[in-house]
C-alpha cells in the first residue's frame, strides 16, 4: 500500500503531529509512506523514521501559482498513491489529493472540501477530545480505525543523529560560544505574529538578569525577519549574546538547540523543537492557550498572566497587549531558576 500524508505548514503544528505519523508508521509498518510539506517542516522530519520518503511543496517559488500546483499534482499522480491522510485542515490539501487522483482520501471535514473527500471526518466537538493539538491528529487516525484509542504522549521526541550534534557543537563554537560553560537559547519571535511576542527589552534585562548570576553564555535564534528583535535585545545586554538570527536554517535547529541547556521563549514552533530535543523549556504564553499548545514535555514552565482578553489568539494585539506586558522578568527568571539549578547540579 501506498499511503501520501499531507503534513502541517507550521513548525509546531509538524512537531505535535509526530505522534500521529508515528501511529501510522506503527499501523502500517510495511507500507510506503510519503509525505508532502513545506521545505522548512520536511527539514524538521528527516531522520525521523516515519516516512519512505520526503516531497517538498513550495508554493513560492518551484510550485508557485496554480500551475504549480498542477505540477505537483501530476507528479504525485505518477506515483500512483492508494491512501491521502490529510493533516493540514485547508481545502488546498483535498484539491491536491483529488487532483492526483488518490482512491482514497482521509481528513477532516472542514474548510469546505467535504465533497473532494472519500472519508470526510467530523470535526472534534469542544470537549470531545483532550484540549492538546496532538489529539487533535490523533483523532483523525482513531476516527477511521487505524488506532484503536488516544496515546497518552508525554514526551514528543525528535531524533538528532549524532553527527549532526558534533557538527552544531562545532559550528556554535566557531560563532563565539564556549565549551563546558552554561548555554541558554532565546527564542524571542514568534511567525504566527507579534500579539504572541514578549517585549525585547524584557528578554533582555532578563538575561542581564540570570548573567549577573550565572557565567553562562546566551545565544539568540531567530530567521532573518526577526532581526530587528535580536538588535533590540542585543542593543540593551551588558554582554554580547552570540546572535544566529538569520545565519542558520530550519533544518539545523534542532542539533543547535540539543546543545545548549535551557531555551527560553515565546509560544513559537522554535519552543516546540527545544522541547523535542530535551531541553528544558521556560514558555511564555500571552495570547493563545497552554492547553492547547504547550511544548509536549515534562520539563517545562509555562509563564502566563491572563487578563480578561486572554486567549484572544489574534495575531497582533489591537489593545495594549497586556497579557505580555504584565510578564515581568521576575517572573520569567523564577521560572528559569527552577532549571538552572538542576542544570548546574547536573552539570557539577
Amino acid at each position: 500500500m501506498k499511503i501520501l500524508v499531507r503534513a502541517t505548514n507550521w513548525v509546531g503544528d509538524a512537531i505535535m503531529a509526530l505522534p500521529a505519523l508515528r501511529a501510522a508508521r506503527s499501523r502500517f509498518p510495511e507500507a510506503e509512506i510519503a509525505i508532502v510539506a513545506r521545505p522548512y517542516v520536511a527539514d524538521i522530519y528527516r531522520d525521523q523514521q516515519i516516512c519512505n520518503r520526503l516531497i517538498t511543496y513550495d508554493p513560492s517559488v518551484v510550485h508557485v501559482g496554480f500551475s504549480g500546483r498542477e505540477r505537483l499534482a501530476a507528479e504525485l499522480r505518477a506515483l500512483k498513491f492508494d491512501v491521502a491522510l490529510l493533516l493540514q485542515n485547508a481545502f488546498d490539501a483535498a484539491w491536491l489529493a483529488w487532483r492526483a487522483r488518490i482512491p482514497e482520501r482521509i481528513a477532516y471535514a472542514r474548510d469546505g472540501r467535504s465533497l473532494l473527500l472519500t472519508k470526510p471526518v467530523p470535526v472534534p466537538k469542544a470537549g470531545e477530545i483532550p484540549a492538546h493539538e496532538k489529539f487533535y491528529y490523533l483523532e483523525l487516525l482513531r476516527r477511521v480505525g487505524w488506532i484503536k484509542s488516544l496515546p497518552e504522549a508525554n514526551f514528543i521526541s525528535l531524533t538528532v543523529p549524532e553527527e549532526r550534534r558534533r557538527n552544531a557543537e562545532h559550528f556554535l563554537c566557531h560563532a563565539g560560544m564556549r565549551r563546558g560553560v552554561l548555554r541558554i537559547a532565546i527564542g524571542a519571535g514568534a511567525s504566527y505574529g507579534s500579539a504572541k511576542c514578549w517585549p525585547p527589552t524584557r528578554f533582555a534585562e532578563l538575561a542581564n538578569r540570570l548573567q549577573s548570576q550565572t557565567d553562562a553564555d546566551v545565544v539568540l535564534f531567530g530567521p532573518a525577519a526577526e532581526s530587528a528583535v535580536s538588535n533590540a535585545i542585543t542593543a540593551e545586554m551588558c554582554r554580547p549574546p552570540i546572535d544566529l538570527t538569520g545565519k542558520t536554517a530550519i533544518a539545523e535547529l534542532p542539533a543547535l538547540l540539543s546543545q545548549c541547556h535551557l531555551f527560553i521563549g515565546n509560544d513559537s514552533g522554535a519552543m516546540h523543537v527545544a522541547a523535542a530535543v530535551g531541553l528544558p523549556v521556560v514558555a511564555v504564553f500571552g495570547p493563545t492557550d497552554p492547553q492547547g499548545t504547550a511544548p509536549v514535555t515534562p520539563r517545562c514552565n509555562i509563564v502566563q498572566e491572563k487578563p480578561y482578553c486572554s486567549p484572544c489568539f489574534l495575531r497582533r494585539c489591537p489593545t495594549d497587549h497586556r497579557c505580555m506586558t504584565k510578564i515581568t522578568p521576575e517572573m520569567v527568571e523564577a521560572a528559569a531558576k527552577t532549571w538552572l539549578f538542576k542544570i548546574e547540579a547536573q552539570r557539577a
